[in-house]
């Protein structure tokens, strides 16, 4: 499922996001990446060990982790930190899948990778993240704030910047739901759980799909 989510972070949360960023101690994006990927990765990123990382990430991660479309439907187990990436003119990330087991204090398996924009589109050219599914190429380029989570296992890339600066946070979701067509549909299932909820929330078809829902979590949940 490819699913982007308007608004994660507010106009006061991006300003002070970028603030961070201003003063933050970039090193060279290589350093963070497996063997395969380091040969087609041209990028900046934030150092992990940089002053304010941690007030970075309590503004963005704390914004991710309480939106209700991040919380259906990736249904997370873990989360990590994020790495906050720049590309500056003539930067790219080649075609690359990401890592199946992300190495942290305690190792977790990456099922969704999701990119949270920092940089409005108009502030820099090129810069897509394009992202291969078994219906075509995706092209991705949100307003900032937005965020765009997909399988980990999907191929993708970074489009070369030709302007500009392109400001990205990338974090990855162990998911309870380790199955990415499971989660798919209960995550549509749970879209049509919450409008009966709200509209009819005393007919029995209602408490059906309510059921159904919560059993079918309860079935193939990993926990």
């Amino acid at each position: 499922m490819l699913l982007t989510i308007a608004g994660v972070l507010n106009t006061q949360q991006l300003e002070r996001t970028r603030q961070l960023l201003a003063d933050a101690d970039f090193v060279d994006g290589k350093l963070s990446a497996g063997l395969a990927a380091r040969r087609v990765k041209r990028n900046e990123e934030v150092n992990v060990r940089a002053m304010g990382i941690q007030q970075l990430n309590e503004t963005v991660m704390g914004a991710l982790v309480a939106h209700p479309t991040y919380r259906a439907a990736a249904m997370p187990l873990r989360v990590a930190a994020p790495y906050y990436a720049r590309y500056r003119t003539g930067m790219a990330y080649g075609d690359h899948i990401d890592d199946p087991i992300m190495q942290a204090d305690t190792p977790y398996r990456s099922d969704i990778a999701i990119s949270i924009f920092l940089s409005p589109p108009q502030d820099y050219d090129g810069g897509e993240l394009m992202i291969r599914t078994s219906f075509g190429s995706n092209e991705v380029k949100l307003p900032a704030g937005d965020a765009v989570m997909y399988p980990a296992s999907s191929l993708h890339h970074v489009a070369e910047v030709t302007r500009g600066e392109r400001l990205v946070a990338v974090t990855w979701v162990q998911s309870a739901v380790r199955d990415p067509a499971r989660r798919e549909l209960l995550y549509e299932l749970h879209q049509a759980r919450e409008a009966l909820l709200r509209e009819q929330p005393e007919a029995p078809e209602t408490a059906q799909v309510d059921h159904a829902y919560v059993n079918l979590v309860r079935m193939w949940s990993e926990i």
